[in-house]
């Protein structure tokens, strides 16, 4: 069995740097590494992944989906155009898109589903993410998953975004969500539960990219050979 070989978009990142160690370590081949002024293209990979942004998503999707190159995306920050892209190149090719591919962080996911589902209407929600100055998008796409997560389960669509001034008193049916940025924070993210005399907190800190890297890597090894279809990690990690 031949070496997997991966194109990398948005190679000079921080990201993709991690990936490209990564990589190396798990006997995988980088063959292709393309930046945003590059011309993208997928000869010879088994597997793309993107770790660029979100303005490529709609030309990446159209190189993968001509080529049938399988996809992994991490990018996050979509408009609602680039997000119905990657879906229709999904009923052509086998994509993963999430916004964490952290092990650690998708346990998060699934803990506060359940943390949703025992404490009930009682407990009030907020969320709390925070990331390095040089972060584009806000909130993170892992808070928004996050938000994603405790709507369904709370079945309201209502977000607070900050609160300033005299905003009046917190609607119970609302989802507080903040932003943080600053120094080199790689990611940090907690989900408030706070009810009546007592509070729980789910938090996952991020110290190295590498966590992200290697999870991109293993789903990268999965997507290949998979049938066309929008996956997300939980599906790598059998969730």
């Amino acid at each position: 069995m031949h070496k997997i070989r991966v194109a990398l978009i948005g190679a000079a990142g921080r990201m993709g740097q991690a990936i490209i160690n990564a990589a190396e370590t798990e006997g995988i081949a980088v063959v292709t590494k393309i930046d945003l002024s590059d011309k993208i293209a997928f000869a010879d990979a088994d597997v793309a992944i993107d770790f660029s942004h979100a303005d490529a998503a709609t030309s990446i999707c159209a190189v993968a989906t001509k080529s049938k190159t399988p996809l992994v995306i991490g990018t996050t920050g979509h408009s609602a155009k680039q997000r119905d892209d990657i879906v229709a190149a999904s009923k052509q090719i086998p994509v993963v898109l999430a916004s964490n591919f952290s092990v650690g962080v998708n346990a998060l996911f699934a803990l506060t589903e359940n943390a949703a589902k025992i404490l009930g209407e009682d407990f009030d929600l907020e969320i709390v993410e925070a990331h390095h100055r040089m972060k584009k998008d806000a909130p993170s796409g892992t808070a928004k998953t996050l938000v994603e997560i405790l709507q369904r389960a709370r079945q309201t669509k209502i977000l607070r975004h900050g609160r300033e001034g005299i905003v009046g008193e917190r609607g119970k049916s609302e989802i507080g969500i903040h932003s943080v940025r600053g120094g080199d924070v790689v990611g940090d993210h907690t989900v408030i539960f706070a009810g009546q005399g007592e509070r729980l907190e789910l938090t996952h800190r991020a110290s190295s990219r590498e966590t992200f890297a290697r999870g991109a890597i293993r789903a990268a090894r999965w997507v290949i050979g998979k049938s066309p279809g929008l996956y997300d990690m939980r599906d790598v990690l059998g969730l």
